[in-house]
């Protein structure tokens, strides 16, 4: 046969990557994500999942009713006082001022919670209530 004739066979190298290619993949994913996180954070904050905190401030919001589309009444708890205001989308008017609440370490703590069927019997057998 021929002696020339060899079968050549293809060398199995490995494809060529460059690490530039590779670092820009990474980081074009690593931005997304980042994006991904921040747009969850805000949509979670305008849909009012996030909590509402006043820092520094002791300020407490105990009530709040909505009496418009865009009116609310709210009630505010300060240290010296509970402020019920009207908020609007425009302004907050202070529409009457309440005594402070007491603190919860005077008010009575019963020495056991009750069951619901303990409960459940004192709210059947309310006085003024025809058996």
């Amino acid at each position: 046969m021929l002696k020339n004739a060899q079968t050549v066979q293809p060398a199995h190298t490995q494809p060529v990557v460059s690490t530039s290619s590779v670092v820009g993949q990474v980081s074009s994913v690593l931005a997304v994500i980042v994006l991904l996180i921040l747009a969850c954070g805000w949509l979670a904050k305008r849909l009012g999942f996030a909590p509402k905190a006043v820092s520094g401030q002791a300020l407490k919001v105990s009530a709040s009713v909505q009496v418009g589309r865009q009116e609310r009444v709210v009630i505010v708890d300060t240290a010296d006082a509970r402020l019920v205001l009207g908020v609007t989308a425009q302004q907050i008017t202070h529409l009457h001022s309440l005594p402070p609440l007491p603190p919860e370490a005077s008010l009575p703590v019963s020495a056991a919670p009750q069951d619901f069927r303990q409960l459940f019997q004192n709210l059947v057998k309310r006085p003024g209530k025809p058996q």
